[in-house]
Protein backbone atom coordinates (compact mmCIF):
# COMPACT_ATOMS: atom_id res chain seq x y z
CA UNK A 1 0.00 0.00 0.00
CA UNK A 2 1.55 3.29 -0.62
CA UNK A 3 0.67 6.73 1.69
CA UNK A 4 -1.31 8.59 -1.16
CA UNK A 5 -4.13 5.30 -1.05
CA UNK A 6 -4.55 5.64 2.67
CA UNK A 7 -7.99 6.65 4.21
CA UNK A 8 -8.68 4.92 7.16
CA UNK A 9 -7.51 4.18 10.41
CA UNK A 10 -7.16 0.79 9.22
CA UNK A 11 -5.50 1.66 6.48
CA UNK A 12 -2.92 3.39 8.42
CA UNK A 13 -2.39 0.06 10.50
CA UNK A 14 -1.90 -1.97 7.64
CA UNK A 15 0.83 0.33 6.28
CA UNK A 16 2.48 0.81 9.33
CA UNK A 17 2.65 -3.55 10.09
CA UNK A 18 4.36 -3.76 6.09
CA UNK A 19 7.04 -0.80 6.82
CA UNK A 20 7.77 -2.10 10.15
CA UNK A 21 8.02 1.30 11.64
CA UNK A 22 8.48 2.12 15.43
CA UNK A 23 8.13 5.98 15.21
CA UNK A 24 5.73 7.97 13.00
CA UNK A 25 5.65 11.50 12.73
CA UNK A 26 2.49 13.78 14.20
CA UNK A 27 1.78 17.77 14.17
CA UNK A 28 -0.65 20.48 13.93
CA UNK A 29 -0.18 23.88 12.54
CA UNK A 30 -0.72 27.02 14.86
CA UNK A 31 -2.32 30.18 14.49
CA UNK A 32 1.03 31.30 12.43
CA UNK A 33 1.27 28.53 10.25
CA UNK A 34 4.16 27.19 12.69
CA UNK A 35 4.36 23.28 12.13
CA UNK A 36 4.18 21.64 15.77
CA UNK A 37 4.64 18.14 16.77
CA UNK A 38 6.48 15.23 17.34
CA UNK A 39 7.90 11.59 16.83
CA UNK A 40 5.29 9.24 18.25
CA UNK A 41 6.24 5.45 18.80
CA UNK A 42 4.30 2.65 17.31
CA UNK A 43 2.12 1.82 20.28
CA UNK A 44 1.26 5.49 21.38
CA UNK A 45 0.70 5.92 17.92
CA UNK A 46 -1.70 3.41 17.28
CA UNK A 47 -3.43 4.03 20.67
CA UNK A 48 -3.81 7.96 19.71
CA UNK A 49 -5.52 7.20 15.96
CA UNK A 50 -8.68 6.35 17.54
CA UNK A 51 -8.88 8.25 20.59
CA UNK A 52 -6.30 11.14 19.68
CA UNK A 53 -4.01 12.20 22.19
CA UNK A 54 -3.46 15.25 24.47
CA UNK A 55 -1.07 18.19 23.26
CA UNK A 56 -0.21 20.82 25.45
CA UNK A 57 -2.21 23.43 24.92
CA UNK A 58 0.62 26.38 24.95
CA UNK A 59 1.13 25.67 21.12
CA UNK A 60 -2.26 27.78 20.88
CA UNK A 61 -1.07 30.38 23.46
CA UNK A 62 2.54 31.06 22.25
CA UNK A 63 3.78 33.04 19.54
CA UNK A 64 5.99 31.90 16.31
CA UNK A 65 9.34 32.64 18.60
CA UNK A 66 7.49 30.45 21.63
CA UNK A 67 6.75 33.87 23.79
CA UNK A 68 3.95 33.23 26.03
CA UNK A 69 0.58 35.63 25.00
CA UNK A 70 -0.22 37.82 27.93
CA UNK A 71 -3.48 38.49 26.74
CA UNK A 72 -5.64 35.21 25.72
CA UNK A 73 -8.20 33.96 27.50
CA UNK A 74 -7.76 30.70 26.37
CA UNK A 75 -4.91 29.67 27.50
CA UNK A 76 -2.32 30.79 30.03
CA UNK A 77 -0.71 30.62 33.19
CA UNK A 78 -4.61 31.26 34.94
CA UNK A 79 -5.28 27.43 32.97
CA UNK A 80 -2.06 25.99 33.40
CA UNK A 81 -1.64 25.10 30.35
CA UNK A 82 -3.47 21.81 30.05
CA UNK A 83 -3.16 19.34 27.49
CA UNK A 84 -5.87 19.67 24.52
CA UNK A 85 -7.07 17.00 22.53
CA UNK A 86 -5.94 16.58 19.18
CA UNK A 87 -7.19 13.79 16.62
CA UNK A 88 -5.08 11.88 14.10
CA UNK A 89 -6.21 12.59 10.26
CA UNK A 90 -5.56 9.08 8.43
CA UNK A 91 -6.13 10.66 4.98
CA UNK A 92 -3.57 12.77 5.68
CA UNK A 93 -0.50 10.38 5.76
CA UNK A 94 2.34 11.10 3.78
CA UNK A 95 5.94 9.51 2.57
CA UNK A 96 8.54 11.51 4.07
CA UNK A 97 11.11 10.09 1.49
CA UNK A 98 14.47 11.34 3.42
CA UNK A 99 13.66 9.50 6.67
CA UNK A 100 14.12 6.13 7.67
CA UNK A 101 15.52 5.11 4.80
CA UNK A 102 12.67 6.16 2.46
CA UNK A 103 9.85 4.35 4.65
CA UNK A 104 8.94 7.75 7.09
CA UNK A 105 5.32 8.51 7.57
CA UNK A 106 4.01 11.78 8.13
CA UNK A 107 0.26 12.40 9.56
CA UNK A 108 -1.41 15.68 9.94
CA UNK A 109 -3.55 16.59 13.29
CA UNK A 110 -6.21 18.63 14.46
CA UNK A 111 -7.25 20.15 17.28
CA UNK A 112 -10.55 18.46 19.16
CA UNK A 113 -12.84 19.80 22.02
CA UNK A 114 -13.01 22.99 23.00
CA UNK A 115 -9.66 23.97 21.27
CA UNK A 116 -11.65 23.22 17.74
CA UNK A 117 -12.69 26.66 18.10
CA UNK A 118 -9.63 28.21 17.68
CA UNK A 119 -7.90 25.62 15.38
CA UNK A 120 -6.72 27.33 11.81
CA UNK A 121 -7.77 24.01 10.19
CA UNK A 122 -10.56 23.62 11.88
CA UNK A 123 -11.69 26.95 10.99
CA UNK A 124 -11.19 26.36 7.34
CA UNK A 125 -13.23 22.83 7.66
CA UNK A 126 -16.15 24.89 8.88
CA UNK A 127 -16.00 27.09 6.27
CA UNK A 128 -15.50 24.49 3.52
CA UNK A 129 -19.03 22.97 5.40
CA UNK A 130 -20.28 26.07 4.78
CA UNK A 131 -20.29 26.48 0.83
CA UNK A 132 -21.01 22.70 0.93
CA UNK A 133 -24.40 23.56 2.33
CA UNK A 134 -24.65 26.26 -0.21
CA UNK A 135 -24.05 23.40 -2.68
CA UNK A 136 -20.35 24.13 -3.56
CA UNK A 137 -17.06 22.50 -3.88
CA UNK A 138 -14.31 25.16 -3.58
CA UNK A 139 -11.10 24.38 -5.00
CA UNK A 140 -7.86 25.76 -4.98
CA UNK A 141 -3.98 26.45 -5.21
CA UNK A 142 -1.42 28.60 -3.72
CA UNK A 143 1.44 30.12 -5.86
CA UNK A 144 4.34 31.08 -3.23
CA UNK A 145 7.36 33.45 -3.79
CA UNK A 146 9.94 32.84 -1.40
CA UNK A 147 14.19 34.28 -1.45
CA UNK A 148 16.94 31.69 -1.39
CA UNK A 149 20.25 32.28 0.69
CA UNK A 150 23.99 30.51 0.60
CA UNK A 151 23.11 30.75 4.30
CA UNK A 152 22.71 28.51 7.12
CA UNK A 153 19.96 29.25 10.37
CA UNK A 154 23.29 30.01 12.11
CA UNK A 155 25.16 31.88 10.08
CA UNK A 156 21.83 34.29 9.29
CA UNK A 157 21.53 34.57 13.15
CA UNK A 158 25.36 35.37 13.32
CA UNK A 159 24.54 38.04 11.09
CA UNK A 160 21.88 39.46 12.93
CA UNK A 161 20.21 38.79 9.22
CA UNK A 162 22.34 41.71 7.38
CA UNK A 163 24.67 41.23 4.65
CA UNK A 164 22.90 38.04 3.54
CA UNK A 165 24.27 36.36 0.73
CA UNK A 166 21.47 35.29 -1.97
CA UNK A 167 21.60 31.84 -3.18
CA UNK A 168 22.69 33.61 -7.20
CA UNK A 169 22.74 37.24 -7.56
CA UNK A 170 20.99 39.66 -10.37
CA UNK A 171 17.51 39.83 -11.47
CA UNK A 172 16.90 36.48 -13.31
CA UNK A 173 13.37 35.87 -13.75
CA UNK A 174 12.20 32.70 -15.34
CA UNK A 175 15.97 32.14 -15.85
CA UNK A 176 16.03 28.38 -17.28
CA UNK A 177 20.10 29.86 -16.61
CA UNK A 178 19.91 29.48 -12.69
CA UNK A 179 17.43 26.56 -13.08
CA UNK A 180 20.00 24.71 -14.56
CA UNK A 181 22.59 25.51 -12.89
CA UNK A 182 20.66 24.42 -9.56
CA UNK A 183 19.38 21.53 -11.32
CA UNK A 184 20.46 18.92 -8.78
CA UNK A 185 18.45 21.27 -5.83
CA UNK A 186 15.64 22.01 -8.12
CA UNK A 187 15.18 17.93 -9.20
CA UNK A 188 15.63 16.62 -5.75
CA UNK A 189 12.89 19.82 -4.66
CA UNK A 190 10.03 19.02 -7.34
CA UNK A 191 10.29 15.19 -6.28
CA UNK A 192 9.97 15.72 -2.49
CA UNK A 193 7.18 17.86 -3.17
CA UNK A 194 5.50 15.10 -5.37
CA UNK A 195 6.26 12.14 -2.97
CA UNK A 196 5.02 14.24 -0.29
CA UNK A 197 1.93 15.27 -1.99
CA UNK A 198 2.35 18.74 -2.63
CA UNK A 199 3.16 18.48 -6.00
CA UNK A 200 4.44 21.97 -8.50
CA UNK A 201 2.61 22.53 -11.16
CA UNK A 202 5.56 24.92 -12.39
CA UNK A 203 8.66 26.59 -10.05
CA UNK A 204 11.00 29.09 -11.50
CA UNK A 205 12.90 31.92 -10.70
CA UNK A 206 11.63 35.23 -10.18
CA UNK A 207 12.80 38.56 -10.62
CA UNK A 208 15.63 39.58 -7.47
CA UNK A 209 18.40 37.77 -6.06
CA UNK A 210 17.86 34.40 -5.27
CA UNK A 211 13.81 34.63 -5.27
CA UNK A 212 11.56 31.53 -6.53
CA UNK A 213 8.31 30.82 -7.46
CA UNK A 214 6.25 27.54 -6.60
CA UNK A 215 2.64 27.12 -7.97
CA UNK A 216 1.24 23.84 -6.07
CA UNK A 217 -1.55 22.27 -8.02
CA UNK A 218 -5.21 22.45 -7.22
CA UNK A 219 -7.35 20.47 -5.43
CA UNK A 220 -10.57 21.13 -2.65
CA UNK A 221 -10.08 23.79 -0.27
CA UNK A 222 -9.04 21.80 2.76
CA UNK A 223 -6.49 19.38 0.91
CA UNK A 224 -4.64 22.46 -0.99
CA UNK A 225 -4.49 24.18 2.26
CA UNK A 226 -2.43 21.09 3.76
CA UNK A 227 -0.46 21.15 0.64
CA UNK A 228 0.44 24.67 1.01
CA UNK A 229 1.13 24.70 5.01
CA UNK A 230 3.29 21.35 3.90
CA UNK A 231 5.09 23.00 1.25
CA UNK A 232 5.99 26.20 3.47
CA UNK A 233 7.55 24.08 5.74
CA UNK A 234 9.05 20.85 3.67
CA UNK A 235 10.61 23.83 1.57
CA UNK A 236 12.70 25.24 4.15
CA UNK A 237 13.57 21.66 5.52
CA UNK A 238 14.76 21.04 1.68
CA UNK A 239 16.77 24.26 1.77
CA UNK A 240 18.76 23.60 4.64
CA UNK A 241 18.99 20.05 4.29
CA UNK A 242 21.52 21.49 1.29
CA UNK A 243 23.18 24.05 3.18
CA UNK A 244 20.82 27.00 2.07
CA UNK A 245 18.33 29.09 4.02
CA UNK A 246 14.78 29.77 2.47
CA UNK A 247 12.56 32.83 4.27
CA UNK A 248 8.59 33.30 3.40
CA UNK A 249 8.80 36.76 5.04
CA UNK A 250 6.24 39.12 3.19
CA UNK A 251 9.16 41.55 2.74
CA UNK A 252 12.74 40.50 3.66
CA UNK A 253 14.55 44.01 2.00
CA UNK A 254 13.48 46.82 0.92
CA UNK A 255 15.37 47.03 -2.41
CA UNK A 256 13.01 44.01 -3.74
CA UNK A 257 9.03 43.94 -4.20
CA UNK A 258 7.43 41.30 -0.92
CA UNK A 259 6.68 37.75 -1.62
CA UNK A 260 3.57 36.94 -2.36
CA UNK A 261 1.24 34.00 -1.22
CA UNK A 262 -1.49 34.19 -4.56
CA UNK A 263 -4.90 32.20 -3.75
CA UNK A 264 -6.38 31.02 -7.05
CA UNK A 265 -10.60 30.04 -6.14
CA UNK A 266 -13.33 28.67 -8.04
CA UNK A 267 -16.35 27.07 -6.90
CA UNK A 268 -18.35 24.07 -8.79
CA UNK A 269 -21.68 23.28 -8.29
CA UNK A 270 -21.94 20.30 -6.16
CA UNK A 271 -24.38 18.95 -8.56
CA UNK A 272 -23.43 18.56 -11.80
CA UNK A 273 -20.14 19.46 -11.14
CA UNK A 274 -20.06 22.50 -13.72
CA UNK A 275 -18.61 26.17 -12.46
CA UNK A 276 -20.40 28.11 -10.30
CA UNK A 277 -18.92 31.52 -11.42
CA UNK A 278 -18.82 31.18 -15.61
CA UNK A 279 -22.01 32.36 -17.37
CA UNK A 280 -21.05 32.24 -21.06
CA UNK A 281 -23.98 34.21 -21.50
CA UNK A 282 -23.47 37.04 -19.00
CA UNK A 283 -20.75 40.01 -19.47
CA UNK A 284 -17.18 39.07 -19.14
CA UNK A 285 -18.87 35.89 -18.46
CA UNK A 286 -19.53 36.39 -14.78
CA UNK A 287 -21.96 34.72 -13.19
CA UNK A 288 -24.32 36.13 -10.70
CA UNK A 289 -22.65 33.71 -8.05
CA UNK A 290 -19.17 35.26 -9.20
CA UNK A 291 -20.57 38.54 -8.95
CA UNK A 292 -21.37 37.94 -5.49
CA UNK A 293 -19.01 36.15 -4.72
CA UNK A 294 -15.95 38.99 -5.95
CA UNK A 295 -18.28 41.20 -4.11
CA UNK A 296 -17.64 39.65 -0.41
CA UNK A 297 -14.86 39.17 -1.03
CA UNK A 298 -14.27 42.96 -1.83
CA UNK A 299 -16.86 44.36 1.02
CA UNK A 300 -14.92 42.09 3.74
CA UNK A 301 -11.25 42.10 2.84
CA UNK A 302 -10.66 45.68 5.06
CA UNK A 303 -12.26 43.63 8.25
CA UNK A 304 -10.08 40.26 7.65
CA UNK A 305 -7.34 41.36 6.93
CA UNK A 306 -5.18 40.35 10.36
CA UNK A 307 -5.81 36.47 8.70
CA UNK A 308 -4.59 37.71 5.40
CA UNK A 309 -1.53 39.60 6.31
CA UNK A 310 -1.16 38.41 9.77
CA UNK A 311 2.85 40.03 10.43
CA UNK A 312 4.19 43.52 11.06
CA UNK A 313 5.94 42.77 8.35
CA UNK A 314 2.79 41.72 6.16
CA UNK A 315 2.08 45.70 6.14
CA UNK A 316 5.75 46.73 4.41
CA UNK A 317 5.10 44.73 1.31
CA UNK A 318 1.40 46.41 0.71
CA UNK A 319 2.48 49.90 -0.57
CA UNK A 320 1.92 51.09 -4.13
CA UNK A 321 3.82 49.75 -7.42
CA UNK A 322 5.69 47.22 -5.49
CA UNK A 323 2.34 44.20 -7.11
CA UNK A 324 0.84 44.55 -3.78
CA UNK A 325 -2.48 45.95 -3.42
CA UNK A 326 -3.25 48.92 -1.18
CA UNK A 327 -7.16 48.92 -1.33
CA UNK A 328 -9.87 46.09 -1.93
CA UNK A 329 -9.83 46.74 -5.90
CA UNK A 330 -11.10 44.59 -8.37
CA UNK A 331 -10.61 43.99 -12.20
CA UNK A 332 -10.76 41.48 -15.54
CA UNK A 333 -6.85 39.89 -15.46
CA UNK A 334 -5.65 42.97 -13.74
CA UNK A 335 -2.40 42.14 -11.62
CA UNK A 336 -2.36 45.87 -9.91
CA UNK A 337 -5.79 44.86 -7.86
CA UNK A 338 -6.47 42.69 -5.08
CA UNK A 339 -8.85 40.34 -6.51
CA UNK A 340 -7.82 39.43 -10.17
CA UNK A 341 -10.68 37.76 -11.80
CA UNK A 342 -9.48 35.25 -14.28
CA UNK A 343 -12.10 34.67 -16.94
CA UNK A 344 -12.33 32.43 -20.06
CA UNK A 345 -13.71 28.35 -20.27
CA UNK A 346 -15.54 27.11 -17.17
CA UNK A 347 -12.31 24.83 -16.09
CA UNK A 348 -10.37 27.97 -15.92
CA UNK A 349 -12.62 30.55 -14.30
CA UNK A 350 -11.63 31.74 -11.28
CA UNK A 351 -10.24 34.44 -9.02
CA UNK A 352 -7.03 35.04 -8.23
CA UNK A 353 -6.88 36.64 -4.62
CA UNK A 354 -3.33 38.65 -4.52
CA UNK A 355 -3.71 40.36 -1.48
CA UNK A 356 -2.54 37.32 0.22
CA UNK A 357 1.35 37.11 1.13
CA UNK A 358 3.81 34.42 1.70
CA UNK A 359 3.57 34.90 5.41
CA UNK A 360 -0.11 34.01 6.08
CA UNK A 361 -1.35 30.91 7.35
CA UNK A 362 -2.43 29.10 4.42
CA UNK A 363 -5.56 28.09 6.33
CA UNK A 364 -6.64 31.27 8.12
CA UNK A 365 -5.92 32.76 4.46
CA UNK A 366 -8.18 30.54 2.50
CA UNK A 367 -10.67 30.90 5.24
CA UNK A 368 -11.03 34.61 4.60
CA UNK A 369 -10.69 34.55 1.03
CA UNK A 370 -13.33 31.72 0.81
CA UNK A 371 -15.23 32.85 4.11
CA UNK A 372 -15.71 36.09 2.44
CA UNK A 373 -16.74 35.08 -0.76
CA UNK A 374 -19.37 32.82 0.28
CA UNK A 375 -20.75 35.85 2.53
CA UNK A 376 -21.27 37.69 -0.80
CA UNK A 377 -23.28 34.73 -2.17
CA UNK A 378 -25.55 34.44 1.11
CA UNK A 379 -26.18 38.31 1.29
CA UNK A 380 -25.67 39.51 -2.44
CA UNK A 381 -23.90 41.78 -2.91
CA UNK A 382 -22.42 43.44 -5.84
CA UNK A 383 -18.81 44.93 -6.51
CA UNK A 384 -17.57 48.29 -7.41
CA UNK A 385 -16.94 48.55 -11.35
CA UNK A 386 -14.00 46.51 -12.06
CA UNK A 387 -10.67 48.60 -12.23
CA UNK A 388 -9.21 49.28 -15.85
CA UNK A 389 -5.64 50.28 -15.72
CA UNK A 390 -3.95 50.98 -12.82
CA UNK A 391 -5.18 50.29 -9.58
CA UNK A 392 -2.74 51.97 -7.75
CA UNK A 393 -4.16 55.81 -9.72
CA UNK A 394 -7.59 54.99 -8.58
CA UNK A 395 -8.98 56.28 -5.64
CA UNK A 396 -11.16 54.10 -3.64
CA UNK A 397 -14.03 54.96 -1.30
CA UNK A 398 -13.02 54.76 2.65
CA UNK A 399 -14.75 51.34 2.86
CA UNK A 400 -12.15 49.85 0.40
CA UNK A 401 -8.94 50.89 1.78
CA UNK A 402 -7.11 48.59 3.87
CA UNK A 403 -5.42 48.74 7.32
CA UNK A 404 -2.04 50.30 7.52
CA UNK A 405 -0.74 48.73 10.04
CA UNK A 406 -1.21 45.18 12.26
CA UNK A 407 -2.71 46.99 14.77
CA UNK A 408 -5.33 48.58 12.95
CA UNK A 409 -6.41 44.98 11.02
CA UNK A 410 -6.66 43.40 14.18
CA UNK A 411 -9.02 46.20 15.92
CA UNK A 412 -11.13 45.81 12.73
CA UNK A 413 -11.48 42.04 12.65
CA UNK A 414 -12.68 42.13 16.58
CA UNK A 415 -15.40 44.76 15.68
CA UNK A 416 -16.37 42.77 12.36
CA UNK A 417 -19.89 41.60 12.86
CA UNK A 418 -19.48 39.31 9.63
CA UNK A 419 -16.00 37.66 11.28
CA UNK A 420 -17.80 36.32 13.92
CA UNK A 421 -20.46 35.21 12.20
CA UNK A 422 -18.37 33.21 9.74
CA UNK A 423 -15.65 31.97 11.99
CA UNK A 424 -17.05 32.06 15.46
CA UNK A 425 -16.69 34.64 18.62
CA UNK A 426 -14.42 32.53 20.17
CA UNK A 427 -11.79 32.34 17.35
CA UNK A 428 -12.12 36.36 16.49
CA UNK A 429 -11.29 37.17 20.19
CA UNK A 430 -8.61 34.83 20.12
CA UNK A 431 -6.44 35.63 17.12
CA UNK A 432 -7.20 39.40 17.40
CA UNK A 433 -5.44 39.28 20.78
CA UNK A 434 -2.62 37.30 19.01
CA UNK A 435 -2.51 40.27 16.43
CA UNK A 436 -2.63 42.74 18.66
CA UNK A 437 0.10 40.83 20.88
CA UNK A 438 2.38 40.61 17.59
CA UNK A 439 2.17 44.12 17.03
CA UNK A 440 2.92 45.25 20.95
CA UNK A 441 5.89 43.28 20.73
CA UNK A 442 7.14 45.05 17.63
CA UNK A 443 7.07 47.87 19.30
CA UNK A 444 10.09 47.71 21.87
CA UNK A 445 12.33 46.54 18.87
CA UNK A 446 15.05 49.42 18.55
CA UNK A 447 15.60 49.08 14.61
CA UNK A 448 18.20 50.53 12.50
CA UNK A 449 16.37 53.30 11.07
CA UNK A 450 15.63 54.58 14.30
CA UNK A 451 19.41 54.10 15.37
CA UNK A 452 20.50 56.09 12.15
CA UNK A 453 18.35 58.39 12.14
CA UNK A 454 17.97 59.49 16.18
CA UNK A 455 21.42 58.02 18.08
CA UNK A 456 23.66 61.32 17.45
CA UNK A 457 21.45 64.08 16.02
CA UNK A 458 18.81 64.55 18.38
Amino acid sequence: MQASEVRTAAQVRRLIAERDLDYLKVGVFDADGVFRGKFMGRDKFLGALDKGFGFCDVVLGWDSADQLYDNVGFTGWHTGYPDAQVRILPASCRDVPFEFDGKGLLFLAEFAGPAEAICPRGVLRRIVDRARGLGFDAVAAFEYEFFLFDETPRSAADKGYRDLTPLSPGNFGYSLLRASTWADFHTTFLETCTAMDFALEGLHTETGPGVMEASIDKDLALAAADKAALFKTFAKVLAQRHGLLATFMAKWSADYPGQSGHIHLSLKARRGKRSALHDAKAPDGLSATMRHFIAGQQALMPELLAMIAPTVNSYTRLIPGFWAPTDATWGLDNRTCALRAITGTPAAQRIEYRVAAADANPYLALAAALGSGLYGIENKLEPSRPVAGNAYDAKQPRRLQLPRRLGEAAARLKASEAARELFGDAFVEHFAASREWEERESRRAITDWQLQRYFEII
